[in-house]
């Protein structure tokens, strides 16, 4: 059995992408080993695979990323694989530079534009160091893949080589959804600059008899918090923090309207095709999305929502409004979707990128 290691530079517990690749290889005939890093904020691993996190004495910039990618060399460099998964750019170095010493082959998933990120657009010489990394290692990898259309052409133009499409789609899963929805608009996410929070939290001035669900955590949190404080509606917006993923959907299925509203900061947004608008899909909740172009093209090919024209808090919540209004019309659109947009169809491309490797 070939023995394949994942790496990945969060902490495992709550990466739904990297745990749904991981079954799908162990389905295929794979060793699945998987490795991550920990943080004070970690909990003890929950997961159907045996890992190993690294705890590192920098948890942020540039030292965290140099600490994480020398103990990925040092581990791969002394363990046995035949495989190596590289997730995302701020693992590939020292997945590349010990797999390539050892003669074994790599395979990059790029979950996102990383050199496009709104952290890295504004600082040219942290970019600059991205951009190198790229460069350097992406052209040798065995096989690539990314999050959608547009990044997959643009990657494949970028380097000459063929870049899969593998998208964020969740598992289909039917039998969770409430006999009744509550006046609910949902956000689940990184609480992250340009994720269009704080234009939902302005919005609920005017959706007098709904709740703002807010779920994930991150970088503006606390910031949030005082905003909603400071809107005179806080107690109609809840902060939920980071659920499991299965109480992350009993909670999403309740909500009538789900939210993806990033606003267009740079290419890594401008292409974004988050996993949260495919779990709001399972769920059966029509959406509201930013008028960006993956994003839109979902929307509309399958009727299951609407997008926002104007980014005011007024007109955000004039939309919402449309929307749950019109929830029996979505319904058979969703249901329809949802048997569509689901892990157990998208999986079958992973196995013409990982057959070759068995």
């Amino acid at each position: 059995m070939k023995r394949i290691i994942i790496a990945v530079s969060d902490d495992l517990n709550t990466d739904q992408r990297v745990l749904r690749i991981a079954g799908s290889l162990k389905a295929m005939g794979f060793d699945v080993f998987l490795l991550g890093r920990t943080t004070s904020a970690s909990q003890p691993l929950n997961i159907d695979f045996r890992a190993k996190r690294f705890k590192l004495l920098a948890n942020k910039g540039m030292a965290f990323y140099a600490l994480l990618n020398w103990r990925l060399f040092c581990y791969l460099l002394f363990h046995k694989f035949d495989v190596a998964l590289a997730n995302d750019l701020d693992t590939l170095a020292g997945v590349s530079l010990a797999a390539g010493l050892k003669r074994r082959p790599v395979v990059y998933d790029s979950h996102e534009y990383y050199t496009e990120l709104p952290e890295l657009v504004g600082r040219p010489a942290k970019r600059k160091i991205w951009l190198k990394a790229e460069q350097m290692f992406v052209p040798h990898v065995f096989a690539a893949y990314t999050v959608c259309d547009s990044l997959g052409a643009i990657y494949s133009e970028k380097y000459g080589k063929t870049f899969a499409v593998v998208r964020n789609l969740p598992y289909r899963k039917a039998d969770t959804q409430p006999a009744e929805k509550r006046n609910v608009v949902m956000y689940q996410g990184a609480l992250n600059v340009g994720r269009g929070i704080d234009l939902m939290i302005d919005a609920v001035r005017y959706l007098p008899d709904c709740e703002l669900w807010i779920a994930g955590a991150g970088d503006v949190e606390a910031d949030l918090r005082q905003r909603a404080e400071a809107s005179g509606y806080g107690q109609r917006i809840k902060f939920l923090g980071r659920l499991s993923p299965d109480k992350l959907r009993a909670v999403t299925c309740q909500a009538k309207v789900g939210l993806s509203v990033e606003e267009d900061m740079g290419l890594n947004y401008h292409y974004a095709l988050p996993n949260k608008l495919f779990d709001y899909i399972q769920a059966c909740v029509p959406v509201v999305v930013a008028d960006l172009p993956e994003m839109r093209k979902v929307v509309e090919d399958y009727g299951v929502g609407e997008v926002l024209t104007e980014r005011s808090a007024e007109v955000l919540a004039q939309t919402i409004g449309r929307v749950m209004a019109n929830a029996a019309a979505y319904e058979p659109r969703l249901q329809q979707a949802a048997g569509q947009l689901c892990w157990e169809n998208e999986s079958v491309r992973l196995k013409e990128i990982y057959s070759p490797l068995l």
